[in-house]
């Protein structure tokens, strides 16, 4: 049974469909990216897995459980980071751990030990006005995994970023979900990114949202981003990826907008 099984999801707001007949199917601790144009669905259907949006039809499963609403298991990821500004470090890393009422010596232990993780050790009492982007994003991974979420969802966290750090930011992710596996959905618009990171990357298109092609990543785990970049199969992926996404190297004929 897979973890995440989403069975003919269609979506539309008012008249506007947004996604159509979706089928996807995501097994556990497998990290799947979701890789279109800007307005193909992919955080409609994001949302839709994480219970903060309904489907029009069909429906979503998450351990062959119909999903009604937000989880406990389960945590999303945003690009702005969504950091408390009036809270330090540990406090905004060990948010979510106070809503669920963990026990104080609880919770500082898996704080610190999440801080440890993303390498902000030393800068638990900043607050995010201290922090550059990267490190703000940093401390919104901690809190997402402070919690040890079975389901981690990631909505373009690194799009905010400059090149060198969103960089930087894919190999320490690499490193955690190598320590730390989850089932991971990960929505991007960047190609090299979705190959660096996955197991398995799933092409979208718009207008309506669908899926024209799920394609597995060769790369062994655990693996590096620089060594990845490098390898000839990277730039044959890359180049059938953009070609899906020109509608050059379509495995079935339709329609969408082209994207990065």
């Amino acid at each position: 049974m897979a973890t995440i099984s989403a069975q003919s999801v269609q979506k539309s707001f008012d008249s506007l469909e947004v996604l159509s007949r979706l089928d996807l199917e995501i097994q556990d601790c497998e990290f799947v990216s979701i890789l279109g144009p800007s307005g193909c669905g992919k955080t409609t259907l994001l949302r839709t897995v994480a219970g903060l949006e309904k489907a029009t039809s069909g429906q979503i499963l998450l351990d062959g459980q119909p999903v009604t609403g937000p989880r406990p298991d389960l945590t999303l990821v945003f690009q702005n980071f969504r950091l408390l500004p009036w809270r330090t470090v540990e406090a905004n890393v060990g948010y979510g751990l106070r809503l669920r009422g963990v026990p104080k010596a609880e919770a500082r232990e898996r704080v610190q030990q999440k801080i440890d993780m993303v390498g902000l050790r030393g800068y638990e009492k900043k607050y995010p006005y201290q922090l550059s982007g990267g490190m703000q994003q940093r401390v919104g991974l901690a809190r997402a995994l402070a919690i040890d979420p079975k389901y981690l969802l990631m909505d373009e966290p690194f799009g905010a970023l400059d090149a060198q750090t969103r960089e930087l930011m894919q190999e320490e992710l690499l490193s955690i979900w190598a320590d730390s596996p989850k089932t991971v959905m990960f929505v991007t618009h960047s190609i090299d990114e979705a190959i660096v990171l996955s197991d398995r990357v799933v092409v979208m298109e718009a207008k309506p949202g669908r899926i024209v092609d799920d394609i597995r990543i060769p790369f062994e785990r655990p693996r590096s981003a620089v060594d990845i970049r490098t390898d000839p199969v990277f730039a044959e992926l890359r180049q059938h990826m953009w070609g899906l996404l020109r509608h050059e190297d379509r495995p079935v004929a339709a329609g969408g907008a082209p994207g990065e």
